[in-house]
């Protein structure tokens, strides 16, 4: 009994130890000094700049001239003229939903009776070892956009941190997703006709429930309103511009008919893929739709996307568009999101704009409170061995909110166990 209770006590102790250890560690402010920070905001590009961060939130941003001589922080980090960012926001993948593309088992992206009430953030995996690779990437939050099944909706989206913690889905359901364009059977028009319906169908009944409430007349009972379906409150929320729609189409007359119903229903929209949106790059920026594209695309995948090509992202951008460099649909190789935004200022783009493309667009177009560097945004930031768009920069140094984090990925674990020399016996390194 005497052993129970010590045992009990001693589990007590250490339950406390732990928990004044991780409020200490969450409540540890940072200082970056000496750092080229690159704000992604009004102050630009700041040299020998100092960022602190308290409580997983920048707090202050000092540029040269402004630093204080004495820093309150519990960890000071000089940066010695790196580069900081703020963290990558990767966009338009499976990350966490996909482990091994070949394998079904670990495939959560999709169901072929998805709908516009799909969530598949319940399905979101934070342990997947592709997280702590595309890390590596510079990527500390992602836009993941499943599948879906067979009809115009798809699903909705969300969004996540890369601390690889169990809390980590950050934005749940906060995006509807449709799917337009080619069919293998059937009419592309029945997909466009379902959406532009769907949508006019729950204006009616919204004006009609509206209607009914303000006819009540004083001193007669008040029928109890209608409790709206899973379905309609998701329509609900797009007519009302609570939830963007992310429009996965390419061919330009698609884009056209998806403007009009934007100006029709007020929608939040934002085009994905969009091949054509060059054709038709003055009406996308004056409807201030935002373009969630590849920037390696330079052949045509269908009859819809013939005006692929690398220039695009740089084209639209000159347009007045705002644009999202997003990666190719899959869970893999996300981490060299940075290298396609190379590609694409190769190609035309200005660097500041291929940065804003993958961190503040983002975050503006889902409303992320990331993206930039600046005070009361997260501390989801990244420091760089050099320029983080040149192929031989590495990432030196990690935030997400303000927590720094690892490294090294599962390839990196692999790689030392099969050349490092060890005692083990040869059929554990070899």
């Amino acid at each position: 009994m005497k052993n129970t209770q010590l045992l009990t006590s001693l589990r007590y102790a250490l339950f406390g130890a732990l928990a004044v250890t991780t409020s200490q560690v969450n409540a540890e402010s940072i200082a970056i000094t000496n750092a080229t920070v690159y704000t992604v905001a009004k102050q630009g590009i700041l040299s020998q700049a100092t960022v602190l961060v308290e409580d997983g939130k920048i707090t202050a941003l000092y540029s040269k001239g402004e630093v204080p001589e004495s820093l309150n922080a519990d960890t000071v980090i000089d940066a010695k003229g790196r580069i900081l960012t703020p963290g990558f926001i990767a966009s338009g993948n499976l990350l966490g939903l996909v482990e091994v593309g070949a394998v079904s088992a670990t495939r959560d992206s999709s169901d072929k009776e998805a709908d516009e009430t799909f969530d598949a953030s319940l399905a979101f995996n934070p342990k997947s070892t592709l997280i702590a690779y595309a890390r590596k990437g510079g990527i500390t939050s992602s836009l993941v956009t499943p599948y879906g099944g067979e009809k115009v909706f798809t699903g909705q989206s969300f969004v996540v941190n890369l601390s690889g913690d169990f809390d980590s889905v950050i934005a749940g359901q906060n995006a509807v997703i449709v799917s337009l364009g080619s069919n293998s059977k059937g009419s592309r028009a029945t997909k466009l006709q379902t959406l532009s319906n769907k949508l006019e169908d729950a204006q009616k009944a919204l004006a009609k429930a509206e209607k009914a409430k303000t006819s009540n007349k004083k001193g007669k009972e008040e029928k109890e309103a209608k409790i709206p379906s899973r379905s309609e409150q998701v329509m609900n929320d797009l007519l009302s511009g609570d939830k963007p729609l992310i429009a996965y189409a390419d061919r330009a007359t698609d884009i056209l008919f998806l403007l009009k119903l934007k100006q029709q229903f007020n929608l939040n929209l934002v085009l994905a893929g969009a091949s054509d949106a060059v054709l038709v790059s003055d009406e996308i920026a004056k409807a201030n739709v935002t373009v969630m594209m590849s920037a390696i695309d330079n052949l045509p995948g269908s009859f819809d996307s013939l005006h692929n090509s690398l220039i695009n992202v740089a084209k639209l951008t000159k347009a007045g568009v705002k644009v999202i460099i997003s990666n190719s649909g899959e869970s893999h190789n996300i981490n060299q999101l940075r290298f396609d935004a190379g590609v694409a200022i190769a190609n035309g783009l200005e660097k500041t704009s291929a940065l804003a493309a993958v961190t503040a667009n983002v975050a503006d177009s889902f409303n992320l409170n990331s993206g930039r560097i600046a005070v009361g945004k997260n501390a989801d930031l990244v420091l760089w061995s050099s320029d983080p768009f040149e192929i031989s920069t590495k990432v030196d140094a990690m935030w997400i909110n303000g927590q720094a984090m690892s490294l090294k990925s599962r390839q990196d674990a692999l790689r030392e166990r099969y050349t490092t020399t060890t005692d083990m016996p040869r059929a554990y390194t070899k």
